[in-house]
């Protein structure tokens, strides 16, 4: 059983023990945090403590995690689709309501179980470990469009170089409640899970942090509204991957997705278009192969339900910039 040990800093005196413990990644939840500390588990300075023990500096944690036994994969005839395909990689799109790989709660009917039945279990990459064969980047589940798959280990391993160097150019579209009045902007705001909210990532300068960096530019603007204070149709690009990383950084500068039910506010529901996801798709994906070096772009249309939100507030757009004309045509 692995042993896991932290010296608490400056930044994180004060904390509960179990909010501290809760904040490692190898630690599902803060209820998982408070289990490990009441079966002995957990210690602070070697020797059993409560939950409720407040930190102080220099304080070491130590802490066993057992792990998690490897899934039983299984294949599972779910439509893929696929808009490119050699021996190396795949490209797909995917769609709404499709979690990428079997975690707690979602154990099958995910884009895993999908690429098994479409490649079979051998033929996938295990970079990311054996439950998740194939992956290369995550998409959240309501999260839409163009995503990476590896079919062997050498080039998911340069997929992700590429992803980790900025060489592959990922792009996604998103309506966003207000009005955003730089044509540009950049968000560089290191992200966390939260501790009172788990599936929130929030910012936070505190020593779980990891730096995380969005950059965005506006393609059309809409008035205002009787239920709504206008919105934004904006292009997003990450330089890093994140947990919810453009869901989060647009919610910390005022202008959450449409739609979202994480972030942001949901307490006008006729500002939401009648979305009941995040209106957040991944558009446009553009990289050099791996293994032949030819250069490959694609773009993926918006899907119905998006492009009914856009159609909802078209009398209200103030016109597109030249961005937009660019990208929208």
């Amino acid at each position: 059983m692995p042993l896991y040990e932290h010296v608490v800093r400056a930044e994180e005196q004060g904390q509960r023990l179990d909010a501290l413990l809760a904040t490692r990644e190898d630690v599902e939840s803060r209820s998982a945090a408070v289990r490990l500390i009441e079966r002995g588990a957990a210690t602070l300075n070697g020797e059993p403590t409560t939950k409720k023990r407040i930190v102080v500096e220099g304080d070491v944690l130590a802490y066993s995690v057992t792990p998690q036994a490897p899934r039983e994969l299984i294949a599972e005839a779910i439509p893929l689709d696929i808009r490119y395909e050699d021996d190396a990689l795949i490209v797909l799109s995917k769609q709404a309501g499709l979690v990428c790989h079997p975690a707690v709660g979602h154990e099958s009917g995910t884009l895993v179980n999908a690429l098994i039945a479409h490649c079979g279990y051998s033929n996938l990459a295990q970079l990311q470990g054996e439950d998740r064969p194939g992956i290369v980047h995550r998409l959240d589940k309501d999260t839409t469009g163009l995503m990476l798959v590896a079919k062997t280990d050498e080039a998911g391993f340069a997929l992700q170089d590429g992803i980790r160097s900025k060489a592959i150019d990922r792009r996604y579209l998103a309506l966003v409640h207000g009005y955003i009045a730089p044509a540009t902007g950049l968000i560089d705001a290191p992200l966390t899970r939260g501790q009172t909210e788990r599936p929130r990532m929030v910012v936070s300068d505190g020593s779980g942090s990891r730096s995380s960096v969005t950059t965005f530019t506006v393609l059309e603007r809409f008035e205002a509204g009787r239920f709504d204070d206008g919105y934004t149709l904006i292009e997003c690009k990450l330089f890093t991957g994140r947990t919810h990383q453009i869901r989060a950084h647009l919610d910390y500068i005022g202008h959450a997705c449409v739609g979202d039910p994480l972030y942001g506010t949901q307490n006008r529901p006729k500002a939401q278009l009648g979305l009941e996801r995040q209106f957040l798709h991944s558009y446009k994906l553009e990289f050099t192969h791996p293994l032949t070096g030819e250069h490959l772009s694609f773009r993926d249309p918006l899907p119905v339900d998006l492009t009914e939100a856009l159609t909802r507030i078209e009398g209200d757009s103030m016109g597109r910039t030249q961005a937009g004309e660019d990208i929208l045509g």
